[in-house]
């Protein structure tokens, strides 16, 4: 069975319409264009972890997995509907679009929540970095390696003399 491509997030009807991802609804699938792949679509899949690009170019099917830490950060720039969000990767063609609008406040409250959910900074065309993003939170338990419980209720034992060890004695072995 093949697996599905169904659009996520909240991807607009039309094809006026501008792309819009929700930040807080991941895992999200949706197709995205690409001048060089067959068709001029390719399938992007993102999570908290990594984005999974599947497109074919000239009949030969690839998928591309990209660990989300590898990009450089969330990027804001200037299109012709407007600003647009894009997660950016040292290869260009690697990039993908998060969001287009041409509302400047909801550029801003989405832009910082992607770059905190990614743990990536913001990036401006103009200016190289806008703001770092919130740290990383843990995702292990921080007294994970502590004791548990019940050997932490117990005493550990220890030898007020050493093993009796009798010697010179004769042994006592059972045989038939």
């Amino acid at each position: 069975m093949r697996r599905q491509y169904g659009v996520g997030g909240v991807q607009p009807a039309g094809s006026g319409r501008n792309l819009r991802l929700d930040p807080l609804s991941l895992p999200v699938c949706f197709e995205a264009r690409d001048t060089r792949a067959d068709g001029g679509f390719r399938h992007i899949e993102i999570n908290r972890e990594r984005v999974l690009m599947r497109r074919a170019v000239r009949g030969m099917r690839m998928t591309v997995q990209v660990r989300i830490r590898e990009f450089l950060g969330i990027a804001c720039r200037e299109t012709d509907e407007g600003q647009a969000l894009v997660l950016t990767h040292r290869d260009p063609s690697l990039s993908v679009p998060l969001l287009v609008s041409d509302d400047g406040d909801e550029i801003e409250q989405i832009w910082s929540l992607w770059s905190d959910l990614f743990a990536l900074p913001q990036i401006d065309e103009e200016n190289d970095l806008v703001r770092e993003p919130a740290t990383r939170r843990r995702r292990h338990n921080a007294i994970r390696l502590r004791r548990p419980k019940f050997l932490v209720r117990r005493r550990a034992g220890h030898v007020a003399q050493g093993a009796p060890v009798h010697r010179d004695e004769r042994e006592i072995i059972a045989r038939h």
